[in-house]
């Protein structure tokens, strides 16, 4: 069977568009208030020792999937048994990143469309990718990071005459206290969320390279999310860490004379292209998985099931919008920390003690 491979190049995009996702419009730390941006620095410098902790068990398995890896390091039952944990996660945060987006549609563009509409056309976009492979979403990352990051810089620029810089005082105003949970927060949302690229990044044509795109992919997307969130902040004051789509709400306020306004456009465009890539990885980590349980030849064989479903979940998962947020800023990082951190360093310890048992 083919293999699918990817270059450094395109892993990193990959990656860069998976963490800034849903953040782009949903943002981080909301907690800090106006020290979200301290947060978001605390939340990269606490993300180095975990994607280590990734990128170490890819070093010892190389080409190996995370599935793979689970059923040389834990046998035959209980292999299935953390698969299936990584599936749930997997598929309950794609759904929960169709739901940020079909939340955003309808709350910003279409409110009198209903919300499953824009829902429904996301996910069958995102079968369509996870059915091309890692290699078609590698390469269309590759191509389009840049004119997202053109986009975001001249968005910044635009927003320099409207900036207020006292709106970042007073500085550790809200306490020490404040800025870990937000950080807690960012750490868990977006940035150990990468744990599911332990499933893609196989795919890499150079297996000594996870380290490299782990790292350079994680301080590019964690440098533009913390700038976003400091022109939020001086764009918004302590209403960034209140309303729910504050990107949204910051890009709107810029207006250059009579003929640059309602530029906001630019970040839904943003968002949209984000949500896609991001819920592509889930969907194809969700299918590999099953398909490495059930014995399947090819995972693409359940890409539209799978998806359909994702899709549903996401459309019953929340009641409200204010469900959404409390969900992502108060009980996620809890929920997400055993699939994001314990158990990747008990298979990591696991795979150190069976590898010097091999060598010796």
């Amino acid at each position: 069977m083919y293999k699918e491979q990817i270059n450094d190049k395109e892993g990193i995009c990959l990656l860069m568009i998976f963490i800034m996702g849903s953040t782009l419009i949903v943002g981080i730390g909301g907690e800090a208030k106006n020290d979200a941006w301290i947060a978001g620095i605390l939340a990269i410098l606490m993300a180095v020792p975990i994607i280590l902790v990734y990128g170490r068990i890819l070093s010892l398995f190389p080409g190996k999937d995370l599935y793979e890896i689970l059923n040389i390091l834990l046998g035959r039952i209980l292999s299935k048994i953390v698969a299936v944990i990584y599936i749930w996660y997997s598929f309950h945060l794609g759904a929960l990143v169709i739901r940020n987006f079909g939340e955003f549609i309808n709350t910003v563009t279409m409110p009198e469309t209903p919300m499953i509409v824009p829902m429904i056309c996301l996910g069958l976009v995102c079968i369509i990718a996870t059915k091309s492979g890692i290699e078609v979403m590698g390469r269309i990352s590759a191509s389009v990071l840049p004119i997202l990051l053109i986009t975001i810089l001249i968005v910044q620029l635009l927003a320099i005459p409207i900036t207020n810089f006292s709106f970042l005082k007073p500085v550790l105003g809200n306490g020490f206290k404040t800025i870990l949970g937000g950080a807690f927060s960012a750490f868990s949302f977006p940035f150990a969320e990468t744990v599911l690229f332990i499933g893609i990044l196989f795919s890499l044509k150079n297996q000594k390279s996870y380290y490299k795109v782990y790292s350079l992919g994680l301080f590019s997307a964690g440098i533009i999310i913390v700038i976003l969130t400091m022109r939020n902040i001086v764009l918004l004051g302590e209403l960034s860490g209140k309303v729910y789509f504050p990107s949204h709400m910051a890009v709107g306020m810029i207006k250059i004379g009579e003929f640059i306004e309602r530029i906001e456009v630019s970040v839904s465009v943003l968002f949209v292209f984000g949500v896609f890539i991001k819920t592509s990885v889930c969907l194809l980590v969700a299918c590999k998985g099953i398909s490495n349980i059930f014995h399947l030849n090819d995972y693409r064989s359940i890409v539209m099931q799978t998806g359909l479903l994702m899709v549903y979940f996401s459309y019953i998962v929340y009641n409200n919008t204010m469900e959404m947020r409390f969900w992502a800023f108060k009980v996620y990082d809890h929920y997400s920390f055993p699939f994001q951190v314990i158990i990747p360093i008990l298979l990591l310890l696991t795979a150190e003690i069976k590898t010097r048992n091999n060598r010796k």
